[in-house]
């Protein structure tokens, strides 16, 4: 069942590349509760089929990385990239588009959040297995406040745009 607006957001184990020390976390992949992380916070979270796949590095990652600073002025504290990849591919890929200190590069490697929120895709007849769907989500205190998923093949209300019109 996929999740919906007014639904909390389910808990789950994500995972994050971390560069710097600091904060109770050390220098590589460090796993979080997203209920915790959630807490207090008004998040968007946009999901993505996979690191360096054309759309998600071409658009997708892109257009949040560029809309920061809008998408904070409209009160967002955070702003996370999930994807089903490992946290050693979502911290390089994350380097890679200039993430840092803008969108977290959360690595969700089971698909254990994906399949919580009823947004999988399987691509094994591509050779890509389980993945995530397209979507955004505004999440605030851990209810989710707005979803849009992407029809198959699809870019065109997940970007940092659409949400920003949204906010």
């Amino acid at each position: 069942m996929t999740i919906k607006v007014g639904d909390k957001l389910p808990n789950a184990t994500i995972r994050e590349f971390i560069e710097v020390e600091g904060n109770g976390c050390s220098i590589g992949p460090n796993a979080f509760q997203v209920a915790d992380l959630v807490k207090g916070k008004r998040i968007v979270i946009f999901g993505l089929p996979g690191a360096y796949t054309p759309t998600c590095s071409v658009q997708h990652v892109p257009g949040y990385v560029k809309h920061y600073d809008a998408l904070k002025a409209k009160g967002v504290d955070e702003i996370w990239c999930v994807s089903v990849n490992d946290a050693f591919v979502m911290g390089a890929w994350g380097r890679d588009q200039g993430a840092g200190g803008k969108v977290r590069m959360m690595a969700d490697g089971s698909a254990e959040l994906t399949r919580a929120l009823g947004l999988e895709l399987d691509l094994t007849k591509g050779g890509l297995g389980i993945r995530s769907q397209r979507y955004a989500m505004l999440v605030d205190d851990g209810v989710v406040k707005s979803l849009d998923v992407e029809a198959a093949g699809k870019f065109e209300v997940s970007g940092a745009e659409p949400m920003l019109a949204r906010l």
